[in-house]
């Protein structure tokens, strides 16, 4: 079930982040989040009027995601950038396919044009997941990052929306 976010979600949503930090390379930071920076990000993305929905599985959050601008100048006002997580013990059983799916229909109702993913290359099943959305790539910048004393490159992935 996907549903929008609220502040009881906060703690699962700190969890799951700080899990994607510390362990992965689906965000490309190494300081973990605390409960007031992920607090004030959510409220700053709802007040703008920005979903942040949460992904449930058996009752228990297990995932999250939302879009925001993709680039802050006027001329991108109608493309936005997305971002899913969701917790290791719960992928592959269909909450990042739910998940995309809801904000594409999200991001299409609000009038946006295109959504935008960047997605570091190692993730194959995100990118395949994307691809089965109608996400085309559109650029992959090598090397572009560095995590976990290594190079990451970035994958754009594309897809018009209406």
């Amino acid at each position: 079930m996907i549903r929008d976010a609220g502040p009881a979600d906060l703690p699962r949503i700190l969890e799951i982040t700080n899990d994607a930090i510390l362990h992965g390379t689906a965000l490309w930071t190494i300081t973990p989040a605390t409960m007031e920076t992920r607090g004030a990000w959510m409220r700053e993305r709802q007040s703008a009027g920005l979903p942040v929905l949460v992904a449930e599985l058996d009752g228990a959050v297990q995932g999250f995601g939302s879009y925001g601008s993709f680039r802050p100048h006027d001329g991108f006002v109608h493309t936005v950038e997305h971002s899913i997580y969701i917790d290791p013990t719960a992928q592959r059983r269909g909450l990042g396919n739910a998940m995309l799916t809801s904000l594409i229909a999200h991001a299409t109702a609000a009038g946006n044009h295109a959504m935008i993913g960047g997605i570091a290359s190692e993730n194959t099943g995100s990118i395949l997941l994307h691809e089965r959305h109608g996400f085309t790539r559109a650029a992959t910048l090598p090397q572009v990052g560095r995590k976990f004393d290594r190079w990451l490159d970035l994958v754009f992935m594309h897809r018009l929306l209406g």
